[in-house]
């Protein structure tokens, strides 16, 4: 199994989650939402492809070259940056989600 399978095992229902929650809200909050996302995915990222180098390049971790599509991002292959997107598009959509049902049963 590639990088890229396992990736989408999380992408995926990190997608769907993340589209349900972003349908959930109306257009004003929803923009809003989209840029706070945008934000935190643009630090998250960035946050990524410095410290995956940096423990790539300390032999902290491999990874198998064939297993990879060999793009990279410095040391760290494309595929590493899935797992932070995933939990942009899924952190905050589930708090969307299960906060909004929260307060709907608050008196």
């Amino acid at each position: 199994m590639t990088y890229w399978a396992l990736n989408a095992v999380f992408l995926l229902p990190a997608l769907a989650v993340g589209g349900a929650a972003a349908f959930a809200l109306k257009e004003r909050r929803r923009a809003v939402a989209l840029a706070a996302a945008g934000a935190a995915a643009v630090v998250v990222l960035v946050l990524t492809a410095v410290f995956d180098n940096l423990m790539i390049a300390a032999g902290l971790f491999t990874y198998a070259p064939e297993l990879i599509s060999g793009l990279s991002v410095g040391l760290a292959p494309l595929e590493d940056f899935a797992y932070p997107v995933a939990a942009v598009l899924l952190l905050p959509a589930l708090w969307i989600l299960l906060g909004e049902r929260t307060r709907k049963r608050r008196p």
